[in-house]
């Protein structure tokens, strides 16, 4: 067994505190990765708090991990000591249903094992994720990073990233297009870079006049404060998509009249409570709205290798694994650009 440094949340209620726990040691089909970076999700802060239900502590959050091979096992074939290795948001799957055999692990039909807050299918053991020093993943859910960019930044790829980049390559979106971008955090900030990268011309949807010049640097052809009437109503069947990212509640009709005909609303934000969608605003246009979920192993290699070839990773701001509870409370008031990443250094 792997003895391991962590901080974990010991109850909703609870701050995240040091924490040690013993990993599995490599099986024959596993890699050790030592980790580096781990990236902080709004997704760790619902789970630590129980704000989705059915939460399992002691919980050590965290799945936006890149790391160092340690150790690998026998069978192992995709990856030597000193290799660069990333882990996403599942670490397993049950492999044999269709989703799975498709490559799309994160329908799976059985669920998917979550990095933390799972259970491990053999030993039905709690999994814990990348706020600790190592981690020990089948080489099948464990990711190939390259060296050519700064791994902090490549970190939140693993969530942040695949969310945005996999509805945006599942509609098609490309040159001709014109995309709003709804919210601009950690998933809005990436939604931009990969909409602009793909060829469509981007606009950003935000609130906050403040935000102008971020969305601009990111990519962003244009923005469009919508709490103005004159700019939303000169939007009307406007987009051909809009990628909304807001986990606060909101009035979605109000951007799906944003949207072309056939245009289409993707939801990748959570909010609270569900929202009411008046049947006319799809029907009258033949509008929709779908949602997507992260993206398959396979998927999640090929946004690796497009984010090494085009340069593209998150805007992070690093921090201590002291510092874990306040960025917490500085996330829920917006207080990051746009995603805090821990330096695992600090752990050890």
């Amino acid at each position: 067994m792997i003895e391991t440094k962590a901080y974990a949340a010991e109850a909703a209620t609870s701050p995240l505190g040091p924490f040690r726990f013993e990993r599995r040691d490599p099986g024959p089909h596993d890699v050790q990765i030592e980790i580096l970076y781990c990236g902080v999700c709004h997704s760790d802060i619902h789970q630590v708090r129980n704000e989705w239900g059915g939460s399992i502590y002691p919980m050590v959050p965290g799945h936006e991990i890149v790391g160092r091979v340690t150790k690998t096992g026998a069978h192992v074939t995709k990856f030597k000591a000193g290799d660069l290795a990333g882990v996403g948001c599942f670490v397993d799957s049950c492999r044999t249903c269709p989703n799975c055999q498709a490559g799309l692990e994160q329908y799976c039909d059985n669920g998917m094992v979550g990095t933390y807050n799972g259970r491990e299918k053999i030993t039905n053991l709690p999994t814990y994720g990348g706020y600790s020093n190592h981690i020990v993943v089948d080489e099948q859910y464990t990711l190939k990073v390259s060296d050519k960019l700064p791994l902090e930044g490549v970190a939140p790829l693993l969530c942040a990233g695949i969310t945005t980049y996999s509805p945006l390559r599942h509609v098609g979106v490309g040159k001709g297009h014109r995309v709003g971008v709804l919210g601009l955090g950690g998933l809005g900030h990436m939604a931009v870079k990969f909409a602009a990268s793909f060829g469509a011309e981007v606009t950003m949807l935000s609130s906050s006049p403040s935000k102008e010049a971020d969305a601009k640097k990111l990519g962003a052809h244009h923005f469009a404060l919508t709490s103005d009437p004159t700019t939303m109503k000169n939007l009307q069947n406007h987009f051909d998509f809009i990628l909304n990212t807001v986990s606060a509640q909101h009035d979605y009709s109000t951007y799906l009249n944003l949207l072309r005909t056939n245009g289409t609303m993707i939801v990748v934000g959570v909010p609270p409570t569900p929202s009411q969608v008046p049947a006319f605003n799809l029907i009258a246009k033949r509008r929709s709205i779908i949602g997507s979920l992260i993206g398959g192993i396979k998927e999640t290699q090929e946004m690796l290798d497009y984010c090494a070839e085009h340069s593209i990773v998150s805007d992070v701001e690093v921090i201590k694994i002291q510092d874990i509870n306040e960025a917490y409370e500085r996330m829920i008031k917006g207080d990051v650009r746009y995603r805090f990443v821990i330096d695992i250094a600090s752990l050890r």
